[in-house]
């Protein structure tokens, strides 16, 4: 592995920082710098707090060298955060236009968090109007590229966390999850990510928020250049607030790695509904011949649910929730479709594209509500049968999407495929997404490692495992495209130089 900070985990960076082989001033000049190289190119960035994390990384090493107790467990290390988290001072849009001009006055509790563990903050990323749809992009701050290929999605909601942490401009991102959020960006784009169980960080400052119901399905989650990172992280930001009904702690796992005999798996290649590329199927087998290697049992089951996996996502998610889609975009009600529809081949309308044809669906759908009771049923059903077959010890090695990162747009024409991530929320199961190398074209592949609630750890005991077979991170070096092969691609920022300290919401465009 190089030796550079932007290519180390977390884990790295903090022996390097507690051996004095750099300081947390130059970690977070380093990151600044790569911020700055790549985001003209990826557009990942909403608004940057450079001078304020330059400040916090020379008092994080006053405190190291003078502090003889026991230090927070990510003194001085630098990341980034989803704009949905409210970070005091900073845009919290959601990247709606309505709330253009909202600025956090506090810190969501994940980021209370971070921040007490002596995490650095550098930047706020980008995500889709309002999350739900797996393409980064909104009105305000545009479209957000994959480091790999600038013409293809880095995927959504967390896809701005998604394209810094997969290009080295981010030690670890905060991501949030609830159709995967989290795992899609990671395996776009080449990261690890990791979606936690249901209730084990609170959902406090989180915009959109949570319902009451939808409180599990809503998951905190960290993308990170490491399988021992992400426990790491899972646990300074798992456990209850008092305020919320999260209760679950993650305690980092202490089993040898290497060694996984009493680990059983069950590989499903598809879930028998969609269709899944080769070399997605390919990343499957060779994480299963992994685990074998390694002294890991093979399950032979099925489990047919699975085929249901949309229908029963949308009508868990519909049935739980009492805040809609549509109030969320206008923030007040009824959303003018078909004015707001006619408005944006010529630019005018205030939502993109994506926004409005989920809308659309849901009034299509709505007529049809008194189904989704069969639809829940299933999944409790489901949910009791993954259980079974999987046990305590038992992971399910699974497809994140049905390919590798599509071409701007082209996500639309499988618009129900993120059915692969999808059906884990509502399950409330844990997932964790491994990188397993590469299409190729060049794309990264990934594959998920699911258990039964509260089995984090043992997803990510896998994952480790995984990490040494298959590879792991590699960061990604962006390039715009070849002069010809520009079809697809939008640009970044387009400023090329550093980022100014307060970036203004851009003018509505088309969607």
């Amino acid at each position: 592995m190089p030796d550079e900070p932007i290519d180390l985990p977390v884990t790295r960076l903090l022996e390097g920082l507690a051996s004095g082989r750099w300081s947390a001033e130059e970690l977070t000049r380093e990151h600044i710098a790569r911020i700055e190289a790549v985001d003209p190119l990826v557009n990942a960035v909403t608004e940057a707090r450079f001078d304020a994390a330059m400040a916090e990384a020379r008092a994080a090493d006053v405190r190291r060298a003078s502090d003889t107790g026991v230090l927070p467990p990510l003194l001085g290390v630098p990341c980034t955060i989803k704009e949905f988290f409210a970070v005091e001072g900073m845009p919290w849009t959601g990247g709606l236009q309505h709330r253009a001009r909202v600025r956090a006055d506090h810190d969501a509790v994940a980021v209370q968090r971070l921040r007490a563990a002596g995490a650095v903050i550098l930047a706020t990323t980008n995500a889709p109007e309002g999350g739900l749809w797996m393409e980064t992009h909104n009105d305000l701050y545009g479209r957000t590229n994959n480091p790999w290929d600038l013409r293809r999605t880095s995927g959504g909601s967390s896809g701005g966390e998604g394209a810094l942490v997969a290009s080295g401009a981010s030690p670890f991102g905060l991501g949030s999850d609830i159709g995967g959020s989290v795992r899609i960006p990671a395996a776009f784009c080449g990261t690890f990510g990791h979606k936690p169980s249901g209730l084990t960080i609170p959902n406090g400052g989180h915009f959109p928020p949570a319902s009451p119901g939808t409180e599990p399905y809503l998951c905190a989650g960290p993308l990170a250049r490491s399988a021992d990172d992400l426990d790491l992280l899972l646990e300074v930001l798992s456990g209850p607030d008092g305020a919320g009904p999260a209760h679950r702690v993650h305690r980092r796992s202490r089993v040898a790695d290497g060694d996984l005999s009493g680990v059983r798996f069950l590989a499903l290649e598809t879930n028998g509904r969609v269709s899944v590329s080769r070399s997605l199927r390919g990343a499957v087998a060779q994480a299963a011949a992994s685990l074998e290697s390694r002294g890991a049992t093979r399950i032979h089951a099925e489990l047919p649910g699975l085929r249901d996996a949309f229908g029963i996502w949308s009508a868990m998610l519909a049935e739980a929730s009492d805040v809609h889609y549509e109030t969320i975009l206008t923030g007040q009600g009824e959303l003018p479709l078909l004015r707001e529809l006619a408005a944006l081949p010529f630019g005018r309308s205030r939502h993109t594209f994506a926004a409005l044809a989920i809308t659309a669906a849901d009034r299509l759908i709505a007529p049809f509500a008194g189904t989704r009771g069969r639809f829940v049923e299933a999944g409790l059903q489901l949910l009791a049968a993954v259980e079974d077959v999987l046990g305590p010890d038992g992971v399910l090695l699974h497809p994140p999407y049905s390919r590798a990162a599509p071409r701007h747009h082209d996500a639309w024409r499988t618009p129900l495929d993120a059915q692969y991530t999808a059906i884990f929320n509502v399950l409330e199961l844990p997932v964790t997404v491994v990188p397993a190398g590469f299409e190729p074209s060049g794309l990264p592949l990934a594959v998920q490692v699911a258990a039964g609630r509260g089995r984090d750890a043992l997803t990510l005991r896998v994952a480790r495992a995984l990490e040494a077979d298959l590879g792991g991170w590699v960061r990604a070096e962006p390039v715009p495209p070849r002069r010809g092969a520009l079809s697809g691609w939008t640009g970044g920022t387009g400023t090329g130089r550093a980022l100014p300290a307060e970036r203004q919401p851009r003018a509505p465009s088309s969607g």
